[in-house]
């Protein structure tokens, strides 16, 4: 019976392809989780705080920070063991994910800000409307 014997560098060559699989595995997840650029800049909705809302909503991706930090953690553990021969492609694509994902972030939270401040702001320009057509009444009655 023949019995075949694998070596400490065939193992590690064919842990580190693996491990690259992974990383452009999550990478690939990560983008394909990313909000639809259609679904961004469509709406179908009849006010501004519909519009916030409905951004909001296409702004949260959590499933794509999770397959980011997948492909990170992979990255950083087969660059710590030195099995990537190119690991250039892989630190370039990472950046460009995460740079999207940072802009995301971003425009959440700028959305969610004015989400809040919206609702406040037609608060007040009701009020001063009201203002406006009570100081038109009162000087209407005593004219």
């Amino acid at each position: 019976m023949a019995q075949s014997t694998l070596d400490d560098e065939e193992l590690f060559t064919e842990a580190a392809s693996e491990m690259r699989e992974d990383v452009e595995s999550s990478l690939a997840d990560a983008r394909e989780a990313l909000p639809d650029a259609e679904e961004l800049w469509e709406t179908d909705a009849d006010n501004t705080l519909g519009v916030l809302n409905g951004l909001s909503t296409v702004l949260e991706p959590a499933e794509a920070e999770k397959h980011l930090r997948e492909a990170k953690k992979w990255y950083a553990m087969g660059k710590e063991a030195d099995a990537f021969d190119d690991a250039e492609d892989l630190a370039a694509e990472i950046e460009s994910v995460e740079e999207t994902f940072t802009d995301i972030e971003t425009a959440s939270e700028q959305v969610s800000e004015l989400t809040k401040t919206i609702p406040q702001l037609k608060s007040a320009l009701e009020d001063a409307e009201a203002d406006v057509e009570a100081d038109s009444d009162s000087s209407a009655a005593e004219a």
